[in-house]
């Protein structure tokens, strides 16, 4: 007898199961319906879920916002290695949720979870959140409300949005406006978020008696991987065609595991296999914090009408994500509907992806024009030279080669302000150069080693009643992103005491001492304190703008007291941060259209058992992304530039690929993996047995 043969006319019938202890079904949830909002059918405790993520996720954005500076200018690491840790902690943020995930299906539960850990340990708490929070907002709702459904998690993805759009905002001005110990306050940028945690504890606790709350339905992850194991062993040991073919290579688990939890995880690793392209969108979106705020960094904030931070330019994403959701669910989803287009969830994903590549097109062109519209860097034996007369009078300067041939001849007037450095070529990597300069009826002969690819200023200084002149190498004449550079020459015949309200003050030494540089951020500056052995004054530097090099003279040549004068070794960042804002709008749109859509598609998608393994699955794709971030800012070499076009062209690639997999995908409709369930199918094999009774009509 076939023992796959189906016997409908029996009341009970036979079926193989391994003796090992399966997890019980969990049970439905209580028939008591929970408060609803108005006489809404969204359930009430919806409210605290969305208050409580608002203030999770300003805590997350507010730290994230602040990062990548506080990596540049406190720990002073590199551009590189400030991407790489940026995108290795979001990474790690978005690989936790696995564990919290195991962790609430299979132990604690989603509520338990969220209160006990996500909001007590911040470091492991966001793996306890991520994966719980917006399926647990799912469960609030009964199966018949899925169009209320489906707007909680617009909703939801609204309060993420709100809760990033405040943070930051507020959170680069706490760190930039306040001072703490004589620097930018990272302490008060960092311990706001910190607060917001707390009082998310506290709402979300507000809600306890209000939440339906599933029990957890045993070691899931742990019967998942089981179950996939057997039933590739149990295929790979029955590859001969003696074996009857079964329709889905999971059936060979039907020996040992129940046909449900199989069912469940045939509709798991559907949408798991779906899943496989997603990371290379995140690995573009995420760059905005990184690379996005770098690039912020060399282009001028000043707006007219207000001044923008570079990491303040970060806004513009959850505040048109706010503008955007209602936009598109109310507007444009249903102007596609009326135009008889099946506008379905993983084609709203593709679409996403498509204008994530052109943010990036746009983000490209952009790089290449403030590349085009910054300073000449010097080359393979070459130096940028610049001339500085603080002399009383005009000054004849000659360069001369070892060979005395010219290489430079200008006049330069007292304190004339050089518009610009003149390459000079070297026939070797170091070189000596031999300056004559003129002055009154003097002559003044002088030589001076330079080395390539470096800036040097020849300070030329009042000697007595002839001149001399000192070689002083600019290597150092390059802002720190966006930030100002400064530096003092004092003519003054005392040591100098300035003050920029930073945590040390600067000292330039007498008799033309020539400061180290110093950065300050973008602002006026009409009275920078100094004090000397005898007196104290104030300097006024003026405004200092986004990413230009200053050299401040401090002189004494009126009887108005000690002044600067101001020269401008670099101009100020001259293109308008304001052309991010389209990169910005098409990557903020693709976000609607891929993140939203996914996180409401994955719920609908999983097995009741399985919803916050499938969210955490959704949040992998995002840790996998920023590895890839990670991995090309370490080893790509590229310009910027092509690095903005190769992450475009590999998600349209990507894209591509996806669009097909979506083509042949069936979506999972509610109920399907119950009915198939039902549908059981007898078996005998060996020593295992279980009693099931199924009504059959005779």
């Amino acid at each position: 007898m076939n023992p796959f043969q189906k016997n409908d006319s029996k009341e009970t019938l036979f079926l193989p199961v391994s003796t090992e202890e399966v997890p019980p079904q969990s049970p439905s949830f209580p028939k008591k319906p929970s408060p609803k909002i108005c006489g809404s059918n969204y359930p009430l405790s919806i409210v605290f879920i969305v208050v409580n993520e608002f203030c999770e996720r300003f805590s997350y954005y507010g730290m994230k916002a602040v990062l990548t500076l506080y990596f540049l200018y406190f720990l002073h690491w590199s551009e590189n290695t400030s991407t790489s840790v940026y995108h290795a902690f979001s990474s790690l943020c978005y690989f936790t949720p696995i564990l919290g995930a195991a962790i609430a299906d299979s132990w604690l539960g989603k509520f338990k979870v969220l209160s006990m850990v996500g909001l007590s340990l911040i470091a492991l708490g966001t793996g306890g959140i991520k994966p719980c929070v917006a399926a647990f907002g799912g469960d609030q709702f009964e199966e018949k409300h899925v169009e209320e459904r489906t707007r909680y998690f617009s909703v939801f993805y609204l309060s993420i949005n709100a809760g990033s759009l405040i943070s930051t905002f507020v959170t680069p001005m706490l760190r930039g406006d306040v001072q703490c110990f004589g620097k930018d306050c990272y302490a008060l940028a960092f311990g706001v978020p910190g607060l917001l945690m707390l009082i998310a504890l506290v709402v979300f606790a507000m809600g306890s008696k209000l939440y339906r709350k599933p029990p957890p339905e045993g070691n899931i992850l742990n019967q998942v991987v089981k179950c996939i194991w057997f039933a590739i062993s149990s295929r790979f040991k029955n590859r001969s065609g003696d074996n009857p073919k079964r329709e889905h290579w999971l059936d060979w688990a039907a020996e040992k595991y129940p046909k449900q939890l199989i069912m469940d995880v045939k509709a798991l690793t559907r949408v798991l296999f779906l899943y496989i392209p997603l990371p290379m969108f995140w690995a573009l979106l995420d760059q905005q914090g990184s690379r996005w705020t770098l690039q912020a960094t060399r282009m001028n904030g000043n707006l007219g009408f207000f001044v923008l931070q570079p990491d303040q330019m970060q806004v513009l994403n959850p505040f048109l994500v706010l503008i955007f959701i209602p936009l598109f669910d109310l507007v444009i989803y249903r102007l596609v509907s009326k135009c008889g287009i099946n506008f379905t969830s993983l084609r709203k994903m593709a679409v996403g992806m498509i204008l994530a590549c052109l943010a990036f097109a746009v983000a490209a062109a952009v790089e290449i024009k403030i590349n085009e519209m910054a300073p000449y860097q010097p080359d393979s034996q070459e130096i940028f030279l610049q001339v500085l007369n603080l002399a009383d009078d005009e000054v004849k300067i000659t360069v001369l080669s070892d060979e005395n041939n010219t290489l430079l001849a200008e006049s330069i007037n007292s304190f004339q302000n050089m518009p610009h450095y003149s390459k000079l070529h070297l026939k070797t990597k170091s070189q000596n150069f031999h300056f004559q300069l003129k002055y009154h009826n003097v002559s003044v002969y002088t030589e001076h080693s330079v080395e390539e690819k470096i800036w040097y200023t020849l300070i030329i200084r009042e000697d007595g009643e002839s001149i001399s002149s000192m070689m002083v190498k600019d290597e150092e004449n390059k802002t720190t992103n966006g930030m100002i550079a400064m530096r003092f020459v004092n003519t003054l015949h005392e040591e100098v005491n300035v003050s920029l309200g930073t945590d040390a003050s600067l000292i330039v030494a007498e008799d033309y001492g020539v400061s180290a540089y110093r950065t300050v951020q973008r602002g006026e500056y009409p009275t920078v304190h100094c004090r000397t052995k005898n007196e104290d004054f104030s300097l006024n530097l003026g405004l200092l703008d986004f990413g230009a090099v200053y050299l401040f003279v401090i002189t004494n040549r009126t009887n108005q007291g000690p002044q600067a004068w101001k020269m401008e070794y670099m101009p100020a960042n001259k293109m308008s941060i304001a052309w991010q804002l389209p990169q910005y709008a098409l990557v903020t749109a693709g976000e609607v259209m891929f993140s939203v859509t996914g996180l409401e598609f994955s719920y609908s998608q999983a097995p009741s058992s399985m919803k916050s393994v499938l969210q955490a699955a959704w949040l992998l794709t995002v840790a996998v992304g920023n590895i890839i971030v990670l991995i090309v800012a370490q080893f790509s070499g590229l310009a910027q530039w092509a690095e903005f076009i190769l992450f475009s062209c590999l998600l349209l690639v990507v894209c591509l690929i996806f669009s097909i997999m979506g083509y042949y995908y069936v979506p999972l409709k509610p109920g399907d993996v119950q009915g198939s369930a039902d549908k059981q199918t007898p078996q005998i094999q060996g020593n295992m047995i279980n009693l099931e009774t199924k009504k059959t009509k005779v």
